[in-house]
């Protein structure tokens, strides 16, 4: 049986977290049957928020459909309310998409890894790619927003936001960090992060 491990992910839009966190999962379910595998995304967290018909669900939307910024709190509650209601016996291992996104946040989530005796056992994983690398990738993924005003506006609110996160998670937190070179095949950067933590 392995050890619970709490894996959290970052990378530039473009650089495959939500390919490389399934294939991670689908991995741990394969060699540890014996614990459940929770995965988080704070994107389809929000995205079922804001279906839910709520008055601050119908608030979150329209600051989102007019390219606005949701308030810390937001996301906050949103994954540690995940957390709460998920982790059964804090065996499960946890992987994290989208968590942490503001250097706001991380002292939160870091607060969440102490309190569950996961610090030592968390993995802060930075999926790296170029911002050429990343722009090419989602103008060929051809979605309503992926156009070249609304992605550079994307990847300048990664270094100005997500990049202090990631520092402090490297400088502040007991989260052993990796970062792994995105640019290769899928199967490639999916070999470097089972290397990089040791599963």
């Amino acid at each position: 049986m392995l050890e619970s491990q709490t894996f959290i992910f970052f990378g530039l839009s473009g650089a495959g977290k939500g390919t490389q966190t399934k294939l991670l999962a689908d991995y741990l379910h394969k060699i540890d049957r014996s614990n459940d595998v929770l995965y988080l995304s704070t994107g389809a967290l929000f995205r079922s928020f804001m279906g839910s018909g709520t008055y601050t669900g119908n608030k979150v939307k329209e600051i989102l459909d007019e390219g606005g910024l949701i308030p810390e709190f937001l996301p906050i509650w949103l994954w540690t309310g995940y957390l709460n209601d998920s982790i059964k016996t804090n065996k499960e291992h946890i992987i994290l998409d989208g968590v942490a996104r503001r250097v706001a946040e991380a002292p939160v989530l870091n607060s969440a890894l102490r309190f569950y005796n996961r610090e030592e056992q968390a993995h802060v994983i930075f999926i790296s790619i170029s911002r050429e690398r990343a722009v090419e990738r989602l103008l060929a993924r051809g979605r309503y927003d992926d156009n070249r005003e609304d992605i550079n506006a994307r990847l300048d609110w990664f270094d100005g936001n997500v990049l202090p996160a990631i520092d402090y998670f490297k400088k502040e937190s007991g989260a052993r960090y990796h970062e792994i070179n995105g640019e290769g095949s899928v199967e490639d950067v999916h070999q470097s992060i089972l290397k990089a933590v040791r599963i």
